[in-house]
């Protein structure tokens, strides 16, 4: 890899690598951040949570080159929010800075990535506020149609964007314009984001059959190197509930095999092909954000995709997403 440093612009420039899973983002931000004099900020809304290593693909701490913030910032058993990311991004985000390094923040999760470097509001109190316990307990009594007769006497262009059967959503809608905050206005946002840092946003893609066939080897890899060891210990440690949310895959399909009421090839086939599905999902998010330049490394090793993203840095140019790809 070159040596040559690319000039950051901005003492508030942020860069952004993101992308799909199995793409290698990890090892690659940490190139690049070595090369620009930076460090890396996770935006990975499973890595956040301590002892969830090996299926969440933490780099160990003995493997990283360069700082690694935002991991091991909760328990699985507690409940964790955007909002709460957002606040720990941002506090490391400018630390990063003060220190006249270069954060370079990577990951997949869509949500996170606008959370941090994105200007979204949150509700006060977002993830356990007293508006969401008495709204909840209101669902209980009245009903979805009823809660969502209320948000659409109250926000009716956010309720024209919510089915009147989600009534996660609605709660979640009434709670924003209960601080005065338009769940409409921010989905619009979220469509047309406007910038909290200035940002040079990085997308790491491949060609479907070669990241799917790194997704199934990754998978492959996670079993050897003890996943299904440490979802027993996490089940011993009375985190069961935080293992079979929804969100947690390579962990809620071996629950049912440690119970003994499932196959194991079966739960690695089926963590096989969630997995494949949440990288379409990771796509269609990014893809929609025209700020980002794409850059295919389907033949790169990481030091030759880390030497492509540097020269985009460098050069300022934001490739379009290669059409070619299938997704």
């Amino acid at each position: 890899m070159s040596t040559a440093t690319p000039e950051v612009s901005s003492a508030k420039t942020v860069i952004a690598i993101v992308g799909p899973t199995a793409t290698g983002k990890s090892h690659i931000a940490e190139l690049v951040a070595a090369a620009v004099g930076g460090e890396v900020v996770s935006a990975d809304s499973m890595q956040v949570y301590r002892g969830m290593d090996i299926g969440t693909a933490k780099t160990p701490p003995e493997r990283r080159t360069v700082p690694l913030h935002c991991v091991d910032l909760a328990s699985p058993g507690e409940e964790f929010s955007a909002a709460l990311f957002q606040r720990a991004a941002r506090d490391a985000i400018d630390s990063v800075r003060s220190r006249s390094n270069t954060p370079v923040l990577t990951g997949g999760t869509g949500l996170y990535v606008s959370a941090a470097l994105d200007d979204m509001h949150f509700p006060a109190g977002e993830l356990d506020s007293a508006t969401r316990r008495e709204l909840e307990a209101l669902a209980e009594s009245i009903g979805a149609q009823a809660m969502h007769e209320r948000l659409t006497a109250v926000d009716p262009d956010s309720a024209a964007l919510i089915h009147p059967h989600n009534v996660r959503r609605t709660i979640r809608a009434l709670e924003m314009a209960d601080s005065g905050v338009s769940y409409a206005e921010q989905s619009a946002g979220l469509r047309k984001p406007v910038s909290f840092y200035d940002a040079c946003f990085l997308g790491l893609t491949m060609k479907r059959a070669a990241l799917y066939a790194r997704i199934d080897a990754r998978v492959d890899a996670m079993l050897d190197a003890g996943l299904l060891d440490e979802v027993r210990g996490l089940l011993d440690a009375g985190l069961r509930d935080a293992l079979t949310a929804t969100q947690a895959i390579g962990y809620k399909e071996l629950v049912p095999v440690l119970d003994g009421l499932a196959d194991l090839d079966e739960a690695v086939e089926t963590i096989k092909r969630e997995t494949r599905r949440y990288a379409k999902r990771q796509l269609t998010w990014f893809r929609r954000d025209s700020r980002v330049g794409w850059v295919d490394v389907t033949d790169l090793s990481p030091a030759q995709a880390a030497e492509s993203l540097l020269g985009l840095i460098e050069s300022g140019e934001r490739p379009p997403y290669p059409d070619s790809e299938g997704f």
